[in-house]
């Protein structure tokens, strides 16, 4: 017989279950949940780590291409897609593989729905493209002030348009007995995944990658892949870029496979000694066991020079149940320096084998030594005061929107190098892993941003910045770029954002860009006033350096003349719009006169404007005005290069 405890707790157990299961979200109908909540920016979504590749020897590591590995398979090319102007519309039935899409529209991956044909590109400057009170596109979306979006974090409920993208691929049986992963190099602004009818997770904040373990849902042989992404979610308020505000899949998708005890992550410092003489190396590698009993593993790394002779071989044996790291350290005489002008690399292997000395796995990196410091209000690079002659750059190209090509990122370089242009900020959010690679091969000096731009609820009391609320969204953008883009030597400088008001939320970045960056190198950000008689004199200490926007040459002149306690680098300036960079050299004239005055970047590097063709059959440059019907647009603003 049951007594009145035992019913009682019988009662509890399964109102707790019921409440359990009443949590569950269905991607599918609760989609609100997820793009309208700015407490839920992923789901199943894996913590940011190191760029790397795994291969099945430490010879494949230093001699193939990332796409060259043996556990590697892309994802890029044609899919198939259907577009919706309103999520009451989006398909849901195709997730099942069963479910016929033959008939869908193909579209290229990576690449922008609008550039390929599928709704309106809108270029605006300040406002948000989905709530700007100069032209409205929703009726749902209310002001404050007339001006300041009344709920952020709320987006239009019937205009959001949706992407849905589906393909098959294959798998061979010796991926089998692996931890399989996908990669989502940037998807705008949000969307969930599914593989073979399973749900596999959310993520937003659309200039990193997504990863996601699948092994449970993958199988060897054909396997069906479904995406859905929304154009807008709350996460596109940190978004408020001087750009196209376009969407869709923007870089690679690609799945691949490690062993069953793998590196997860690995953070090299490699700084110089206080001499500037000696390289100070030290390699931080994370692993882990996805097994039931605890492995016994050894970590072997090597470091070679450019003419591939070892300088550096050492291991390690050690146990892991579940997770564990082992670090290295190591001294180098005589180091060859990297900068901008002598970007000497060496090439750091590790190598994970079993108790029977068989390899699991192994990568390889190009790393470089250098120091990054301020002393006495001076940026310093392996002991020298450097001078920044930088450009601002988007991720543009006339032909197809945000996706650039390699061959496209190295005619930037090229160009940059033959004009001598030794720095870029990424504006204003982090780029793609082959970009960061080339720099740090070619030598170019880093700003490297968080893609965090609130412009549209502007700098005063309504600003994100000091909102608490939004807390997690700020720190969770720069703390994934920082653990992505640690290793490269190119990155120099850290940005927590750009225009995006203070506040809190940036005490916060800067505090965790702190914590998680090894190296610690400096950071920044433009509007880091004080509240109260806010001036380039007297910033806040959330910014290791001074980076106004637009000073004038005569700004320069007093800042220079009066000195600072810290660099005085313009995060922009000379706005290059047709003929207005007229007194450019009036810049320089003044900058060559003052320690402290350590260049800028120019406002900005090229023409973001698109393709279009006329109804003559004639192409010319498009720009916000071009396209669409009363909606927003700030007309040919985005050409400033």
């Amino acid at each position: 017989m049951f007594n009145n405890k035992t019913i009682t707790t019988v009662i509890f157990l399964a109102g707790l279950i019921i409440n359990i299961h009443a949590q569950v979200k269905n991607p599918i109908k609760d989609y609100n949940y997820y793009i309208q909540n700015k407490e839920v920016i992923s789901e199943n979504k894996l913590d940011a780590h190191a760029s790397f590749t795994s291969y099945t020897s430490e010879e494949n590591a230093l001699n193939k291409n990332a796409d060259k590995a043996t556990f590697y398979q892309s994802l890029d090319g044609v899919w198939k897609f259907k577009w919706v102007r309103s999520p009451k519309d989006k398909p849901s039935e195709f997730i099942n593989p069963k479910t016929d899409v033959s008939n869908w529209d193909d579209i290229k991956v990576p690449s922008n729905w609008e550039v390929e044909g599928f709704g309106i590109p809108i270029y605006v400057n300040h406002q948000y493209e989905f709530a700007d009170y100069k032209a409205p596109v929703a009726d749902d979306i209310k002001f404050v002030d007339k001006i300041y979006p009344a709920e952020p974090g709320k987006i239009p409920a019937n205009y959001n348009p949706v992407g849905s993208y589906r393909r098959n691929f294959e798998l061979d049986k010796d991926w089998d007995g692996k931890e399989i992963f996908l990669h989502i190099g940037a998807m705008k602004a949000g969307g969930f995944v599914w593989l073979n009818g399973k749900y596999i997770g959310y993520s937003q904040g659309s200039k990193l990658p997504s990863e996601f373990n699948i092994t449970k849902a993958v199988k060897s042989g054909k396997n069906t892949i479904a995406l859905q992404i929304f154009r807008w979610t709350d996460g596109s308020y940190l978004e408020c870029q001087d750009f196209w505000r376009i969407s869709g899949i923007e870089r690679s998708v690609y799945v691949y496979a490690q062993p069953k005890v793998r590196m997860v992550d690995f953070e090299i410092t490699s700084i110089l000694d206080g001499a500037y003489k000696g390289g100070v190396l030290d390699v931080n590698i994370g692993l882990k066991n996805h097994l039931s009993k605890e492995q016994k593993i050894e970590v072997n790394y090597k470091l070679y020079d450019s003419g591939k002779k070892i300088l550096v071989n050492d291991s390690k044996s050690f146990s892991v149940k579940n997770k564990g790291n082992v670090v290295f350290k190591a001294n180098i005489l005589d180091v060859k320096q990297w900068s901008a002008e002598h970007p000497n690399l060496y090439t750091l292997t590790i190598e994970l084998k079993d108790k029977k000395g068989k390899v699991l796995e192994a990568t390889s990196r190009k790393i470089g030594f250098r120091s990054v410091e301020i002393k006495n209000g001076l940026l310093l690079v392996n002991g020298q005061v450097i001078t920044l002659k930088g450009v601002n750059t988007q991720e543009t190209d006339p032909e197809t929107g945000h996706v650039m090509s390699e061959e496209m990122i190295m005619k930037d370089i090229k160009l940059w190098k033959e004009n001598n242009i030794n720095a870029v900020r990424l504006s204003h959010y982090p780029r793609g892993r082959r970009f960061y690679e080339l720099c740090d091969i070619y030598g170019l000096y880093v700003v490297d941003e968080a893609n965090i731009e609130s412009h549209g609820m502007y700098y005063g009391k309504y600003s994100l910045g000091k909102d608490a609320s939004w807390e997690k969204q700020h720190v969770d953008r720069m703390v994934r770029m920082v653990e992505r883009d640690k290793n490269h030597p190119s990155v120099i400088i850290w940005s927590m954002g750009n225009e995006a008001g203070n506040g809190v939320n940036f005490v916060k970045g800067y505090a965790a860009i702190k914590e998680h960056d090894n190296t610690k190198r400096p950071v920044q950000y433009e509007r880091a006033y004080k509240d109260i008689d806010g001036n380039l004199w007297d910033m806040e200490s959330t910014t290791d350096i001074i980076v106004p926007q637009y000073p004038s040459p005569n700004r320069f002149k007093m800042i220079g003349e009066t000195k600072t306690d810290r660099p005085f680098i313009p995060s922009e300036y000379a706005h290059a719009m047709g003929n207005s960079t007229g007194n450019f050299q009036d810049y320089w004239d003044v900058i060559n006169q003052h320690d402290n005055l350590q260049g800028g970047f120019i406002w900005d590097w090229v023409d973001q404007s698109i393709w279009k063709t006329n109804e003559k059959g004639e192409r010319f440059y498009a720009y916000g005005g071009d396209y669409g019907k009363n909606m927003p647009n700030d007309n040919t603003f985005l050409n400033n290069g």
